[in-house]
């Protein structure tokens, strides 16, 4: 406890004798956080962007007019059961005719033509919403089987306008497969960059101390001795630019939250401020090992001389 006390101390000593190379490095550690941080919010803009499109795919079985409402309850029960789908809505032929009356109330042509049927000629239809877009195709499977869609020897079913939407589906999976692929890439490549620069200035402020390692080694200090100061300065690093990151961009999300929801989708103050924790604690173990990690390579350099 002795040793951990001074290696500690040494740390807190190193970063206020290093002056404007700590906050150098702490700088560059801050805006890597902050490209950190952007990531997050841009992943969570993606996916409530994506999930916002997906709203609004569905596959539609439209009733025959002559459908039993017990007929078409049974066959939602057996959709539902289904562990594709999400969620299904029924809507009757009385609804989808008060719905269309409602569409078309100044189209005075179509009502008067409508009122002229004398009786309703729309059946009830079942929007069907799966867990996620690529499962459409097997509830368009499960919908093409017979004892899915007949009742006795005649179909319920007036048509089902998968075949419709199967186009718009197919680039909508291919489109929410390649921005989670780009997504990975971007947040890999530019986190590789952030520790490279994050490593060159951290090692600048150790090679300030190259002296004193060597002096230490000559001694007979040993290499966690020696090490142990420069990764409690990383840590440092890391916890102040944390506490900088989070200062950042909790006015940025403000000006976001306030100006630009519904250009993004999302409010992205409320976000930020709903997941702060979770936030938080990711940029601060990613602060943390950036600090630590690049000091225990930069130190290793002298202890390898």
């Amino acid at each position: 406890m002795t040793e951990l006390k001074r290696i500690i101390k040494a740390g807190f000593v190193n970063f206020s004798r290093n002056g404007i190379i700590s906050w150098s490095a702490v700088l560059v550690i801050t805006i890597t956080l902050s490209v950190i941080t952007s990531l997050i919010f841009l992943q969570a803009v993606l996916h409530s962007s994506l999930d916002q499109i997906k709203d609004k795919v569905d596959v539609t079985v439209y009733f025959t007019t002559e459908a039993q409402e017990s007929d078409i309850m049974s066959l939602k029960s057996n959709i539902e059961k289904l562990p594709e789908v999400a969620s299904t809505i029924y809507v009757s032929s009385e609804e989808a005719l008060q719905t269309f009356r409602d569409r078309h109330q100044n189209d005075y042509p179509t009502i008067q033509a409508l009122d002229e049927i004398g009786s309703n000629p729309l059946g009830g239809y079942l929007n069907i919403k799966a867990k996620e877009v690529n499962q459409y195709e097997s509830i368009a499977n499960f919908l093409k089987g017979d004892d899915a869609l007949v009742s006795g020897s005649t179909s319920i079913v007036d048509k089902v306008n998968y075949n419709q939407n199967k186009l718009v589906i197919d680039r909508l999976s291919s489109i929410i497969g390649g921005a989670e692929k780009l997504g990975f890439i971007i947040t890999l490549v530019l986190s590789l960059i952030s520790l490279i620069i994050a490593y060159n200035t951290i090692r600048l402020a150790i090679f300030m101390s190259r002296e004193e390692i060597s002096v230490m080694r000559l001694v007979g200090a040993s290499k966690f001795r020696i090490r142990g100061p420069f990764m409690i300065e990383g840590l440092i690093y890391g916890f102040i630019a944390t506490v900088l990151t989070m200062l950042i961009f909790w006015p940025t999300t403000v000006y976001f939250g306030n100006n630009m929801s519904s250009f993004l989708g999302m409010n992205i103050h409320e976000y930020f401020t709903s997941n702060f924790f979770q936030i938080f604690i990711i940029v601060l173990l990613s602060g943390i090992l950036l600090g630590m990690i690049s000091s225990f390579f930069a130190v290793r350099k002298y202890l390898n001389k």
